[in-house]
């Protein structure tokens, strides 16, 4: 069975992609969010000529020979465009056999915990404390994370004195019994993140992501080494050789790859691996409801070192609304791995008609 065509749908941030084979069968997709448009052309440049016209059955050895023929483009798009590609044809294989991919990867499709993921640094502290009680009464979160610092902060708040205040307000908010985690979006430098990381130990949080530059491995570390706050870090990253280094020298405590950026779930799954035989626990990134977070929840319910939580945000988006259905939800606390063969889910049709449609073909 071969890869006969390779389709992208881009619209707005979205950019999907169906793999069809010479006897008919498809799957689909989806790359990295946002450049959507810039990221296809990528993969009918840049993935496409590749792989048009070969065997489907070996997912890692396409997403190798993409990443490897394009060496000397070893940055983001490649990446996210070879994503693309990877998870079609974990579509593909679990619809050809009739399974998720949960259960391909040994896994079990049920209800996963997950945590509340405000995007917000708008927000004054009051406003936030209160409303993550609200979603805890109202959806059952055991767990939310709040953003803190400022992105690429250089040691600035969003504004002065907010991270101090917030912590505290929302600890109190969402009482002791709800785990806490914090994102500081590469704000800090090691000294000022270790200040910090101390408030945050007061206040019981269990997770402090990317505190420093995340290309900064050894800042991090630093900080990872000096706190007993588990250190989370990596959604960035998409060398693999990277992420071994960042493994070996402990920089986190937790790797936070995402499906979509890294690679897809193939190379995905090699990071949660290499996390596993270190002794790390792997939660996937996935900070919007397009499919990265259907890719994540297939990944979770499989891997022996998943987190205790899926990341699930709060922030209602219109360029996710309707993508596919049945739509994700929190219940109790717990999001629904899909069930249905490959990821379970049905992409709206709707959208594929009004989609930006380009194709690649055998010559």
């Amino acid at each position: 069975m071969r890869i006969q065509s390779i389709e992208t749908f881009t619209l707005g941030h979205v950019c999907l992609l169906r793999v069809r084979t010479d006897d008919g069968a498809e799957g689909i997709g989806q790359t990295a969010p946002f450049n959507a448009d810039i990221t296809s052309a990528v993969v009918h440049r840049q993935v496409a000529p590749h792989v048009l016209g070969r065997d489907v059955s070996d997912i890692a050895g396409l997403v190798d020979l993409c990443v490897e023929r394009e060496y000397k483009f070893p940055g983001s798009y490649v990446c996210r465009a070879v994503g693309g590609l990877d998870t079609a044809l974990w579509d593909l294989r679990g619809r050809l056999e009739g399974k998720s991919v949960c259960e391909l990867l040994g896994g079990s499709p049920r209800p996963f915990p997950a945590y509340g993921s405000s995007m917000r640094r708008d927000i004054a502290p009051e406003d936030e404390a209160a409303r993550l009680a609200l979603l805890r009464d109202s959806h059952g979160y055991p767990a939310f994370k709040i953003r803190i610092g400022k992105v690429c902060g250089h040691d600035e708040d969003e504004w002065a004195g907010r991270t101090e205040a917030l912590v505290p307000a929302v600890r109190s908010a969402i009482g002791g019994d709800v785990s806490l985690l914090v994102d500081a979006n590469s704000c800090y430098t090691p000294q000022r993140a270790i200040e910090v990381g101390r408030l945050l130990q007061e206040q019981n949080v269990c997770h402090f992501e990317e505190p420093c530059p995340y290309w900064e491995l050894e800042w991090t570390a630093e900080v990872a080494a000096a706190l007993e706050v588990p250190v989370a870090g990596g959604e960035q990253d998409t060398d693999l050789a990277q992420w071994r280094r960042m493994i070996a020298m402990r920089a986190v405590d937790i790797v936070q790859p995402d499906v979509c950026y890294v690679g897809g779930l193939t190379r995905a799954l090699r990071v949660a691996q290499m996390a596993a035989e270190a002794g790390m626990p792997c939660v996937p990134h996935s900070a919007n409801r397009s499919m990265v977070t259907v890719f994540a929840l297939h990944m979770l319910g499989a891997i022996p070192n998943a987190g205790p939580y899926l990341e699930f945000t709060i922030e209602e988006n219109d360029w996710t609304e309707g993508l596919f259905s049945p739509a994700l939800q929190a219940k109790d606390g717990k999001v629904q791995i899909p069930d249905g063969p490959g990821w379970g889910v049905t992409i709206n049709p709707r959208i594929l008609e009004s989609a930006e449609r380009r194709v690649s073909e055998p010559d």
